[in-house]
């Protein structure tokens, strides 16, 4: 079956995301997975098949299931089951979670095992400043009860801390569930060598959410002399899809 063009830039725009996440080594070989839903009533899916790695992700070869784990279409390859029961919980309890990006790095499981959790140790912090919702650890996602606890969990934030296994951003766009991924990333290796160099110093809290809006609300009112970058992300995307196009220029095969 050919893809609808808005399936077809949908498939090329996450197996990028997946060339990218390989790129900027925030792999963990084939256990992890980036899923984005295709428009439409159905909850369908893309995701990642399992047993390949980041950089083996084409636009071709992402598998498109259904809320209940089925193939939409014949495919000899298969989906992760944990991928299965994270991915489906989310895209079926929130529209605005349209892509969903899950990591085991280092430095996210680190931060992610800490009590105090994500802190606004830095400028690169305060974006997800009040954004961070956290999940207890119930063992590897395996069990469809866990579902109803994830999500709830969530509630509407964008960042999920899944405690003792790793992170979890979501975006209304691949691209917003990539930057955010890449900077909750940098935000967690800032703080652990902070945390290790010495005692931290933290902003007060109304700065911290000035700071938070001025990242995540950049068309709100001004006030006389203040300024706003609405289009950052978008440089920052197209930058990243050229630096795909020129290490990984198959992820549109």
């Amino acid at each position: 079956m050919n893809p609808t063009d808005t399936e077809l830039r949908l498939r090329q725009e996450l197996a990028a995301c997946y060339r990218l996440i390989a790129h900027f080594r925030m792999t963990d070989l084939i256990f992890t997975h980036i899923s984005v839903r295709i428009p439409g009533p159905e909850h369908h899916f893309l995701i990642n098949p399992y047993g390949l790695m980041f950089d083996e992700i084409t636009a071709s070869n992402l598998v498109k299931i259904d809320l209940q784990g089925n193939a939409v279409e014949p495919s000899p390859l298969r989906v992760n089951p944990a991928g299965f029961v994270i991915h489906s919980a989310i895209h079926g309890a929130r529209e605005d979670a349209q892509c969903v990006l899950h990591t085991h790095t280092k430095a996210g499981c680190a931060v992610a095992a800490l009590k105090c959790g994500l802190l606004p140790v830095n400028q690169i912090s305060m974006e997800f400043y009040g954004k961070v919702a956290y999940h207890d650890y119930e063992g590897v996602a395996l069990d469809m009860d866990e579902q109803q606890r994830l999500v709830a969990d969530l509630g509407d934030k964008p960042v999920l801390m899944l405690r003792n296994h790793g992170l979890l951003t979501v975006g209304e766009t691949v691209s917003q569930a990539f930057l955010r991924m890449y900077y909750l990333e940098k935000a967690c290796e800032i703080q652990l060598v902070a945390q290790a160099a010495g005692e931290i110093v933290l902003p007060p809290d109304a700065v911290c959410a000035h700071t938070e809006r001025q990242f995540n609300e950049p068309a709100r009112a001004l006030k006389e002399g203040e300024l706003s970058d609405p289009d950052g992300m978008q440089l920052a995307w197209a930058a990243l899809l050229r630096l795909v196009q020129r290490v990984a220029p198959d992820y549109r095969d």
